[in-house]
Parts: structure tokens; C-alpha cells; sequence
């Protein structure tokens, strides 16, 4: 009599086992698939643009010349054709698809004097306007 409940407690334990948690399932089917199918191709980090640094920008004073800015910031990445008094510096960090750092920069001129900034990278002094 001892004998078939001790069978049928077994039994009963290895039963118990085929109705896995739907978690655990996907966690064991995961663990059975390709290794290789966890390996992907390295994906470079790929600046574009002008780098603007907050020591660059707060380089920047009133009254500069566009060859002084230009020797501070280097060329403008976008020069409008049909507005010469702006220059606009754009930089961008992607790894991987996503973008990781993004920087944008207006400089705008009165002439040939620099007139003000504006970008989310901005002077610790701002430029004020420059009035004549």
C-alpha cells in the first residue's frame, strides 16, 4: 500500500513539471536557441557636424568679425545663400542608431560684426545685440 502512493507522489511531482511558467518557458526556449543569433555587428559611434564646445562659445564677444568667429568656431556647417548674417553650426552624436548628443548653434552678424548667438550651447557671458 506504501508502495503506490510513494508512485503516485512521484508521479504527481513530474507532472507538475510540464505545466512550466509561461515565463520560465520563454527563459528555457532562449537558452536553447543559436548562440549565435545574440552576436551583432559593432556599430561605431559617428559624430557629424561642427563640435561646439561651451569654451568655444564663451570665446565669443560682441563685435567680432566673421574671420574672428570663423578662427573661434571653424567654418558654419550651413551658410544660407539667402541670408548671409546667419551661420548655423549643427553636431550630433549617434552610436548605434540613436542619437546620443545634439548641439545647435545660430550665429548671427550686423554686417561683418557679430550680433548675437543663440543654440542651446550658449555663452556664459550672452552676447548682447550690438546697436549702432
Amino acid at each position: 500500500m506504501r508502495n503506490p502512493l510513494f508512485l503516485f507522489a512521484i508521479l504527481t511531482l513530474a507532472l507538475s513539471g510540464c505545466s512550466l511558467n509561461g515565463n520560465l518557458k520563454d527563459t528555457l526556449k532562449d537558452s536553447l536557441r543559436n548562440p549565435l543569433d545574440k552576436i551583432q555587428p559593432y556599430k561605431l559611434e559617428i559624430p557629424q557636424g561642427n563640435v561646439i564646445t561651451q569654451e568655444m562659445v564663451d570665446k565669443l564677444k560682441p563685435g567680432m568679425t566673421r574671420a574672428q568667429v570663423r578662427f573661434v568656431l571653424g567654418t558654419p556647417l550651413v551658410v544660407d545663400a539667402f541670408r548671409t548674417n546667419r551661420w548655423d553650426f549643427v553636431y550630433t552624436l549617434q552610436k548605434g542608431g540613436k542619437t546620443l548628443e545634439s548641439r545647435r548653434i545660430t550665429i548671427l552678424f550686423d554686417g561683418d560684426v557679430l550680433q548675437a548667438v543663440e543654440g542651446n550651447v550658449v555663452a556664459a557671458n550672452p552676447v548682447v545685440e550690438v546697436k549702432p
